[in-house]
């Protein structure tokens, strides 16, 4: 398992009976876990000292209850700074398991030897609120952000202006990202590193309906034809339950080591916690590098 353990400002104090309790900096929230499926003795002095508390429903959805909790903080990581809201579903803009990829891209892309007037172009998909967008950023790269949500790529830049990445290389785009990469194969552009975060389900800016399972592969393909003939790296994160490390594996091994040679690893990715001293699960990702 890849362990993303090198934050200072987030941690996992514990989990159990469906919930992870965690330190966003100053503050800790209580937040539900379909992978926490134990229930063990809420030890820990932070359940008792929450911030925010997710309450899920059992019609689906749930509601944030918040107890001294600001509307908008911040934490940092290394040299990445990130605003932090709780939203609707129980998320606050930032997956700190990801961490761990953000440090495998970004020593391909320091250690990546290009002129100067010639940075390594990434492509991020699905890009969310920036976490991999600025850490390639900041590594050096190119970056192309790329999300069907108008609000979520405005967070994203946000983001990116916290961080001191303001005039970083960045193109900011809110777009379909299936229709998008078919335009850029059109336009013959090439990527030299991809990185794409599909959700599970979701619905594009007209309502384009993405499913996981249904569609991966064939986007996979796709994707594929945007790596540059130096291209370095490719990354796929999953947190749909049935893409386990050895589906990932076996369809990158089939769309890009036959094209591009190089090797794929697979693995679950989590975050430790310090209740257990244990590691919490929170999904997969694949990784093919040159």
């Amino acid at each position: 398992m890849w362990i993303a353990n090198n934050w200072k400002e987030y941690q996992v104090l514990d989990a159990s009976g469906g919930e992870k309790l965690e330190r966003w900096g100053d503050f800790i929230l209580v937040r539900p876990d379909p992978q926490v499926i134990w229930n063990t003795p809420h030890n820990h002095s932070g359940w008792k000292k929450k911030n925010g508390h997710y309450h899920r429903s059992a019609k689906g959805g749930g509601e944030w209850e918040f107890f001294r909790l600001p509307d908008e903080w911040s934490i940092s990581y290394r040299v990445l700074t990130f605003r932090l809201k709780p939203f609707s579903f129980k998320h606050t803009g930032l997956f700190p398991e990801q961490a761990v990829n953000w440090e495998w891209f970004s020593d391909i892309i320091y250690q990546a030897k290009r002129p100067a007037d010639r940075p390594l172009k990434v492509l991020n998909l699905f890009a969310y609120t920036g976490g991999a967008t600025l850490a390639a950023a900041a590594a050096g790269a190119a970056v192309v952000h790329v999300d069907a949500s108008k609000g979520m790529v405005g967070w994203a830049r946000e983001n990116a202006a916290a961080s001191g990445l303001s005039d970083a290389p960045i193109r900011w785009l809110v777009d379909d990202c299936v229709k998008f990469v078919e335009r850029e194969i059109r336009r013959g552009n090439r990527y030299d590193g991809i990185i794409m975060d599909p959700p599970s389900y979701g619905r594009g800016p007209k309502g384009e309906i993405w499913k996981m399972e249904e569609n991966i592969w064939t986007f996979i393909e796709l994707v594929t034809q945007l790596l540059s003939k130096d291209a370095l790296f490719f990354l796929i994160n999953s947190y749909t339950t049935g893409l386990q490390p050895a589906v990932l594996s076996y369809m990158m091994n089939q769309a890009i080591v036959k094209r591009f040679s190089g090797h794929v690893t697979a693995d679950e990715i989590g975050l430790p916690v310090e209740e257990s001293g244990l590691v919490l699960p929170c999904g997969a990702s694949g990784r093919w590098q040159r």
